[in-house]
């Protein structure tokens, strides 16, 4: 079915509008920063916007605009927002638990080491107590003298 040229004038500007709603990031409930949303939201067939139907550049220039958004750092769509921040928190959170895996396997090898350690000292220590209880050579001091002082009669 041909539209007249009133109605095409019509749904540009309507397409046009809810182009610049969507890169504000007005997204409706359900919807996303995309060409399906955009056709609902300017009551225009989907298919419209593809290959030489007539609407076409104007989703060119939906997809360009909302291009130059995104590499400026922008981002219309709230949950493509919220997407890329989860996406960022992930790989920090990934970066810590791999810091936090070698800070206990290096605790770990330490607490080896120190075990592995005091078990040498303690045998040590057993050691030379056996060689100190086996010998004879320590003799064993007199017992002190208790003189009493005596008084002047």
């Amino acid at each position: 079915m041909r539209i007249s040229a009133a109605q095409r004038t019509e749904n540009e500007y309507r397409i046009r509008a809810a182009i610049d709603r969507l890169l504000r990031g007005e997204i409706p409930p359900g919807g996303k920063c995309d060409i399906k949303t955009l056709a609902s939201q300017a009551a225009v067939d989907r298919t419209a916007f593809y290959g030489t139907r007539p609407y076409a550049h104007l989703r060119v220039e939906f997809e360009r605009r909302l291009n130059v958004m995104r590499e400026a750092g922008e981002i219309p769509d709230p949950r493509e927002a919220q997407i890329s921040r989860l996406k960022a928190e992930n790989t920090k959170l990934r970066e810590r638990l791999a810091q936090s895996e070698q800070t206990v396997d290096g605790l770990t090898d330490f607490r080896t080491q120190a075990l592995a350690q005091l078990a040498a000292q303690h045998e040590e220590i057993v050691r030379l107590r056996e060689i100190a209880a086996g010998t004879t050579r320590v003799s064993h001091l007199p017992a002190p003298r208790t003189t009493v002082i005596g008084s002047c009669s």
